[in-house]
């Protein structure tokens, strides 16, 4: 645990300090978020804090291969993979923040991407379906790759309120840092140094050091550099660790249903609100007869808004949310179902009271 701590504090430092280098550059370079009918800032405000992000990642990589047991990981080249796939989402996101890609520029970037992690090495081998199913490497590339598409892009959708992407992906990580951490104990013989693990420790700590520089009001956005960088690192741990548990010998279950359930569903539970704000937006932009990748002011958070919530209010209301369901899915493999379902109802009740229920209303 010391290492990943080692890893989470680095990724967080670098990332800190290299966000005001960053703000600077975005000046520089004219990366700067104009005030439109959409948006929620009431000021022009610079973007590229996905640069920074990758710089925290990069340093924590770097320290990781020095470390003994961590450094183990590099025996392979799956987080050598990981970085040049992050790099490469990084660039073109950040191209799009300086000079606003055309859609189809950006989803061969994203599909680039993922195809470089497979080809290190950072692809499902398997689904957790009926125990253990091997489909042929073409299907499981393409799986790969569109699970990386998705992530990206759901992340890339609940950009729209300062803070909450990366808080969103910060509790979403820590979820799945717990649940690969503690399976991984599990495994004969016991061994938590993963690539999942070790990706979603630096992944944390990047979504730290980001975060004082882009609480409301925001200093610096994470624009699309940050966003497909943050959506493409949760979509690797989540390849990475997918496969790698055979549900029927997963002894952290607590019963053969989760054993069974938990794998599949829980890279779908962390990263729950987002996709469910990318799914809504998809159906509505449809059914209007736009492109589904046209902006539009109707996402979740701006609803929280015309609610009558604050900002900061919405953006709390998000988090708590992705860390209901994303912590209550990993809760089923601890703890009986009937716990976890009791636990999680009163939850759900609490929350959608705050959620209707915004007593003090205020313009901020």
């Amino acid at each position: 645990m010391r290492e990943y701590l080692l890893i989470l504090l680095t990724a967080a430092i670098f990332t800190y300090a290299a966000t005001t280098l960053v703000r600077r550059l975005a000046f520089v370079v004219g990366a700067v978020t104009p005030v439109r009918a959409r948006d929620v800032h009431a000021v022009p405000t610079p973007r590229l804090g996905g640069v920074a992000m990758l710089i925290g990642f990069a340093a924590a990589v770097l320290v990781g291969s020095r470390l003994p047991f961590l450094g183990q990981l590099f025996e392979t080249p799956e987080l050598i993979g990981v970085l040049l796939g992050a790099t490469i989402i990084t660039l073109m996101g950040a191209l799009d923040d300086v000079r606003d890609l055309d859609w189809l520029t950006k989803l061969a970037g994203q599909v680039i991407a993922g195809g470089v992690m497979a080809f290190f090495g950072v692809q499902l081998l398997s689904l957790p379906i009926f125990g253990v199913t091997v489909l042929p490497e073409p299907v499981l590339v393409t799986l790969t790759i569109l699970i990386v598409v998705i992530s990206t892009n759901a992340v890339n959708f609940i950009d729209g309120l300062d803070g909450l992407a990366a808080g969103v992906v910060f509790i979403s990580a820590s979820a799945f840092f717990a649940w690969t951490y503690l399976v991984a104990r599990a495994f004969d013989p016991p061994n938590v140094f993963s690539t999942a693990t070790f990706i979603t420790a630096a992944l944390m700590g990047c979504c730290l050091g980001f975060l004082p520089h882009n609480i409301h009001p925001a200093r610096l956005f994470m624009g699309d550099a940050g966003a497909l960088l943050l959506g493409l690192l949760l979509s690797a741990a989540t390849i990475s660790m997918t496969g790698s548990v055979d549900p029927n010998s997963s002894v952290a279950a607590t019963s053969a249903l989760a054993a069974f359930t938990l794998p599949l569903l829980l890279p779908v539970a962390i990263l729950a609100i987002p996709i469910l704000d990318m799914a809504l937006a998809v159906v509505r932009r449809t059914r209007r007869g736009v492109h589904p990748w046209k902006p539009d002011a109707h996402h979740l958070h701006h609803q929280l808004l015309r609610i009558g919530h604050s900002h900061r209010r919405a953006v709390g209301l998000l988090y708590l949310w992705s860390g209901l369901l994303a912590m209550g899915a990993v809760s089923f493999a601890y703890v009986p179902p009937w716990v976890s379902i009791i636990g999680i109802a009163v939850a759900v009740g609490v929350a959608a009271l705050l959620t209707w229920r915004p007593w003090e209303r205020s313009p901020t």
